[in-house]
């Protein structure tokens, strides 16, 4: 397997006044398309910096060579965190009103297992009954298009391990994230997650209550943009007008764009930098499915949507 390092100028500001710069620098990065955030990241902690103000990178260069073990790189089993991004499934859920709820039940108990193992030797097995749309679950093209890729139809590499792209409406009263909040954002293969803090009403009738979607005009300006995924905090990625139309459902899916519905979590996520999965079973024939969507992020970072430890690049986000 390839690996690879990342090789930048760079210029320090520290908290306490003063600063540096260094030239040529190289650090060991995970992948191929690292963000700039990952690389300031990585500098800081090898460099076991005092704490920083502000970190300016320029001339990056990533290419392919052997790593050779900067603290806290990827050779570092403790270099990420990891960040649930998913609702916890339970019997009597409602995630979409009007939907049945999953109803959990034992196919075989603990105590009747004893009849059929060793002495000593007992298992559970259980059986749920639910819609796909329960939960954190992920819209496969087949959801709304006969034709269209079904959930065992869809390739990992829509699903798993994504480079990020938060893009934060929470707080700011905007109901439908449009291209002004899109517009200068590196989209192309990434997953595009819209926090727009509608999950601080999950599971409670104020859920589906004036909630928070993405634009028609939003969506085509991702399709337009080479979007690998997209993501939302809310109950809907669209307006859930009665009988209305679902132009994001419509036009996503229409461009192969896989859609994950109900995130939470994503204020825990900095604007650039994480790595996205999302894998729901490979059913065939089946359009929707919950799933077990998370993060990972620099182990190093500090960083907040607030900018409250302020060392990210300054053109980030």
């Amino acid at each position: 397997m390839l690996q690879y390092r990342a090789e930048f100028d760079a210029t320090v500001m520290f908290s306490a006044g003063g600063g540096l710069h260094a030239q040529g620098f190289t650090v060991d990065v995970p992948h191929a398309e690292p963000a700039e955030a990952e690389i300031a990241a990585l500098f800081v902690a090898a460099c076991r910096l005092p704490p920083v103000a502000r970190v300016e990178l320029r001339n990056i260069r990533v290419f392919a060579e052997p790593h050779r073990g900067t603290p806290a790189g990827p050779a570092d089993p403790q270099r990420r965190r990891w960040v649930e991004l998913s609702h916890v499934i339970s019997a009597g859920l409602t995630t979409l009103p009007g939907m049945p709820v999953p109803e959990i039940t034992p196919h075989l108990s603990r105590a009747a297992s004893r009849d059929v193992y060793a002495a000593g030797t007992e298992f559970t097995i259980d059986r749920i009954t639910m819609v796909g749309n329960t939960g954190t679950y992920l819209d496969s093209p087949f959801h709304r298009y006969p034709d269209g890729a079904d959930l065992a139809g869809l390739p990992l590499e829509k699903l798993a391990d994504l480079p990020a792209v938060v893009v934060r409406t929470a707080g700011s009263g905007v109901r439908a994230v449009g291209v002004d909040a899109l517009e200068g954002l590196d989209v192309a293969g990434r997953a595009v997650l819209l926090h727009t803090g509608g999950d601080v009403h999950w599971a409670t009738p104020q859920y589906a209550e004036d909630a928070p979607h993405l634009s028609a005009a939003g969506a085509q300006w991702l399709v337009d943009h080479g979007a690998a995924l997209v993501g939302i905090d809310a109950i809907n990625i669209d307006d859930m007008v009665p009988a209305g139309e679902r132009p994001a459902h419509t036009l996503l899916l229409a461009a192969g764009i896989p859609i994950v519905e109900h995130l939470t979590g994503l204020a825990n996520l900095p604007p650039t930098g994480a790595r996205f999965t999302a894998a729901p079973p490979r059913v065939s024939a089946f359009g929707t499915f919950p799933v077990r969507a998370y993060a990972s992020v620099p182990a190093v970072e500090q960083h907040d949507h607030r900018r409250s430890a302020g060392w990210l690049p300054t053109s980030d986000g």
